[in-house]
């Protein structure tokens, strides 16, 4: 790293000296851009790479009035479920989806 410019004499720098602090500091600015980019990258490659969705997920229950109705079984219990199931002995294993 390079030498360190207190306030004080930034303050008492002239013109050219202030231009060719900003020009340094947007070079390292850049670099460190493009490091960042490049880590990114690696994480983005390292995550497809273990089979990390990017798409939609698949829906895993479905309602038994509304066959358009259906949750992945991720998140809070979908009203429509809970709808459905109160008032009866329905259980959530009730709504899976069977697999064919």
């Amino acid at each position: 790293m390079g030498k360190v410019v207190t306030p004080d004499e930034i303050r008492h720098m002239s013109l050219d000296d202030l231009l060719r602090l900003r020009h340094e500091i947007e070079e390292v600015l850049l670099s460190r851009r493009e490091q960042l980019r490049h880590q990114i990258q690696l994480i983005s490659e390292y995550a497809s790479s273990k089979g990390v969705a990017h798409g939609k997920i698949m829906p895993r229950y479905r309602s038994k009035k509304d066959p358009k109705l259906q949750w992945s079984g991720r998140g809070a219990l979908p009203r429509w479920m809970r709808d459905e199931m109160k008032g009866t002995k329905l259980k959530k294993e009730d709504f899976l989806i069977s697999s064919r």
